[in-house]
């Protein structure tokens, strides 16, 4: 593993010296230097982070689009994301976090920037102080060429071809109608709303393939307007060249004499360049990012592209070469180490492969952020569910461990129980116990199926999971904070007990430990406690804070990324129990599924604790112990909750579709969201 680990470097490294252009358009970021300004850590700053760490998620939950705001006021923001269509949702997904992380980094400051990137496919980035949705914006721009030219001979032929292709692709690229597989004399092109790609085999040069895209907000004739603007530029500015990136706020436009963002191959297959006369020698696709443009400035700017790139891949080579030797040595040290105190069986590759029937789709139980699921059945009769972990996941390798060394420690019967683990070659497979009745949202949130959870079995429920979090707060060898308990991450056993699963995001505590921080928040928006999200910050009463919003969910069987009307006014599920509290009704939050067979008073109990586990303060919630001990003995006196850490507010004449989203600072803040199109953001699992 830690040798391809290292051949990879290296061959990226050497990559970066053939196509350095390639590599820097793939994260390049536009700051607007002249929209304005804002102090980091501001409110502003906070809301930038927190609606583009929510972005990936959303753009995936929304089919590949997403336009949404956050914030009141001057600390509103407004972005936006996108991936190209037919992207997989798990690529799309990425390149939507790999560029919002980037603009985090290289705009400090700016209250307006944009970023196209990908590597797989190509997503746009996007954010800003003011609403930029439906409106045309070309400027600011960001141009890259490639320095080889087409050799003057072959300039009008290959003119000839360049053009027609480009006047079919903007045809194309601008128009609304979904066209999958339209065909030419001499192309095939692939195409979605405002975006088109298209080759056409040039009797030189082979294929061209280009690359056209506009956001979905625009107009079909500011689309057109947008990319003839970047055709235009390449003419004035780039004629004779070999290849142009043209990125503007509204469009994208690109053309190669290869292809890029793996996004041809289909055409390709069916349209192999001819031939017939031979190719003009080889030479190094080199682009160079230009901002003002005359003959002698260019001449100057080529000649300092390629110093710099030439410095700069000799000190990454160097830097490369020792990376790759300290993770050489820190896998070598730390797997045998994870493997040797996890305390578990290491199964054999061969023997899973024969209880998954070679991993088929037929027993593929589903997927997750990390890999995908299957069930299987061991020689002796066990029934086994089978974590894959994916082999192009990032992070599968920490998800690895944590839940090897995690899992395997803990015994409890509300916890998914892990029986052993494979480690061979690329392929990690964590091995579990298989728990038949799916996970709890499966069932409380269908109209059908939660029929079958009448009360006990609810109250049931909430008692095993509350078992389970004491357990991996204190009662565990281990102190463990989960950080991602949600509906789907509870599992059901035949009798339909609770059993937490999904340790991947887990965290170990010191025994004396009582708060961390992570500059990378991760988990599901809706149940991550408020000082989680806006500050990093979790701790024991982060999971009280999700399992307060998971008892609201169980009892009333509505999601929490879902909104409710109330006095005409939009709320999320926190704020709709909120204001039932105030308004003394909190017996209209039951489900009706539910209400025959209940106690009405020790539901509306159940809904009390709810409430104290999602108050703001993090010391005012109770613990796991205590939630035990109130849950089991009716006789004891609860508090008065204090409002929760997020909840809507609605002032006189808003419009609940354009609140923003802030975070609450103190009991009386609120914390709300909303999205274009008067549709109420939500935040979908990783």
């Amino acid at each position: 593993m830690a040798k391809k680990s290292c051949e990879s470097i290296l061959c990226f490294l050497f990559f970066f010296i053939i196509c350095f252009s390639v590599i820097s358009v793939s994260a390049q970021q536009t700051c607007d230097q002249t929209s304005g300004s804002f102090k980091p850590n501001s409110t502003y700053d906070n809301n930038r982070r927190l609606i583009l760490s929510t972005l990936a998620s959303n753009v995936t939950a929304h089919d590949g689009y997403f336009n949404g705001s956050i914030g009141l006021g001057s600390d509103r923001v407004y972005a936006m994301g996108m991936c190209a269509p037919g992207a997989k949702p798990d690529v799309c997904s990425d390149c939507i976090k790999t560029t919002s992380e980037g603009l985090l980094q290289i705009c400090l400051n700016q209250t307006d920037a944009f970023s196209w990137s990908g590597e797989e496919t190509l997503c746009l980035v996007r954010y800003s102080s003011k609403s930029f949705s439906g409106l045309l914006v070309l400027e600011p721009s960001n141009e890259f060429f490639n320095i080889n030219d087409i050799r003057k001979e072959d300039q009008k032929e290959f003119d000839s071809v360049w053009d027609g292709l480009m006047f079919r692709m903007i045809g194309g690229a601008s128009s609304s109608v979904r066209n999958n597989s339209s065909s030419t004399s001499s192309s095939l092109s692939l195409s979605g709303k405002y975006y088109a790609k298209d080759v056409a085999p040039e009797r030189v040069y082979g294929n061209i393939s280009v690359v056209m895209q506009c956001t979905p907000d625009v107009s079909s004739k500011d689309c057109k307007l947008c990319l003839e603007r970047s055709l235009d530029y390449y003419k004035k500015w780039f004629y004779g060249k070999r290849g142009t990136i043209i990125l503007r706020p509204s469009c994208f436009f690109r053309w190669e004499l290869y292809t890029f963002f793996g996004a041809f191959d289909s055409i390709n297959a069916r349209h192999p360049p001819p031939p017939s006369l031979p190719l003009p020698p080889p030479s190094v696709p080199n682009l160079t990012n230009i901002t003002k443009k005359n003959d002698k400035k260019t001449s100057g700017g080529i000649i300092a592209a390629i110093v710099v790139v030439i410095v700069v891949t000799i000190i990454l080579i160097i830097v490369g070469l020792f990376i790759c030797k300290r993770r050489k040595q820190k896998q070598e040290i730390e797997l045998p180490m994870v493997l040797n105190e996890a305390e578990s069986v290491q199964f054999d590759l061969k023997t899973i492969e024969a209880a998954t029937n070679n991993f088929s789709e037929h027993n593929k139980l589903g997927a997750g952020g990390f890999g995908e699921v299957y069930k299987g059945m061991l020689l002796n009769g066990t029934e086994i569910a089978v974590k894959r972990l994916s082999k192009t996941s990032g992070q599968g390798e920490v998800e690895f461990k944590n839940e090897v060394v995690v899992v395997a420690k803990l015994q409890h019967i509300n916890l998914v129980r892990l029986l052993g683990f494979s480690l061979q070659g690329e392929e990690k497979l964590l091995v579990y116990e298989f728990v038949p009745n799916k996970s709890l949202d499966y069932f409380l949130f269908d109209p059908n199926k939660r029929n079958q959870l009448d009360w006990t079995v609810r109250r049931n429920i909430i008692g095993g999971i509350t078992r389970g979090i004491l357990y991996l707060h204190q009662d565990s060898r281990l102190k463990i904070i989960h950080r991602d308990l949600k509906a789907s991450n509870i599992l059901l056993d035949a009798d339909m007990n609770p059993k937490i699963a999904d340790f991947g995001m887990a965290r170990i505590f010191g025994v004396d430990q009582t708060v961390a921080n992570t500059a990378r928040v991760v988990g599901t928006f809706g149940y991550m406690s408020p000082e989680y999200v806006t500050h990093g910050q979790f701790s024991m009463k982060s999971d009280v804070y999700s399992f307060g919003v998971l008892i609201l969910e169980i009892i009333s069987s509505k999601k929490n990324s879902s909104f409710y009307q109330m006095d005409g006014l939009v709320n999320n599920l926190v704020t709709y129990v909120w204001k039932l509290w105030e308004n003394k009704s909190l017996h209209e939050l039951i489900d009706p599924v539910i209400k025959e067979d209940c106690k009405s008073d020790e539901v509306i109990r159940y809904i009390h604790i709810g409430l104290l586990c999602v108050q703001e303060n993090p010391a005012d919630r109770p613990t796991m112990s205590t939630i035990h001990q109130v849950l089991t003995t009716s006789s004891i006196t609860l508090p008065v909750p204090q409002p929760p850490g997020f909840f809507f507010r609605n002032g006189p004449g808003s419009n609940p579709s354009s609140q923003g989203l802030v975070p609450g600072q103190s009991s009386s803040k609120s914390f709300t969201s909303s999205v274009d199109e008067a549709t109420i953001t939500y935040v979908t699992p990783r």
